[in-house]
């Protein structure tokens, strides 16, 4: 975490939790979802406007990455200051991009060891790392199948509606917080 983030918390710890606002999507991508947004549905509704404006501004995605985290719920959330901004999730809460000699990174660069590996019924492979869980990159299945050839990773079968309780993440903070 940041330090200016630190020194914010610090100096105002009782800013309330802001939810519906940011979205992370199956690609790595970050989504401001507004007001329109979030009236046109859930994040991972497929309905048109519904995951928002792609953040586009470098620094700010880099903040985001740097100040990204799980709260003991499963609830992935950035700190913006002293204010937590939960994340909507399209699929999981990391994206895994494999690199040439097999190993990952997620969406925010980082490396990770991987530990198992999952397919969906919708064809979606998931890996399992010592960071969390997060879905290959469409543009990395190529690679991740050369993975799968190799023995290197063994796919173990999984419905996607019991990945975020068998893995400990919560998809929609906002909708959880509505319950």
């Amino acid at each position: 975490m940041d330090d200016i983030v630190k020194q914010a918390m610090a100096k105002w710890p009782n800013v309330p939790d802001c939810y519906g606002w940011l979205g992370l999507d199956a690609r790595g991508n970050w989504y401001m979802r507004d007001d329109r947004a979030q009236a046109a549905g859930a994040f991972d509704s497929g309905q048109p406007g519904a995951k928002g404006s792609l953040l586009q501004h470098e620094k700010l995605i880099d903040f985001i990455g740097r100040n990204y985290s799980a709260d003991a719920k499963g609830c992935w959330f950035f700190q913006n200051g002293p204010q937590r901004v939960y994340v909507e999730l399209q699929a999981a809460p990391l994206v895994w991009r494999v690199q040439a000699d097999f190993t990952v990174k997620d969406h925010r660069g980082r490396s990770a060891q991987v530990q198992s590996c999952w397919l969906d019924e919708l064809g979606h492979l998931f890996l399992a790392a010592d960071t969390g869980l997060g879905l290959v990159h469409t543009q990395d299945m190529e690679r991740a199948a050369d993975a799968v050839e190799r023995g290197l990773w063994l796919p173990q079968d999984v419905a996607s509606q019991v990945l975020p309780r068998q893995f400990g993440f919560v998809k929609s903070p906002q909708a959880l917080r509505s319950q």
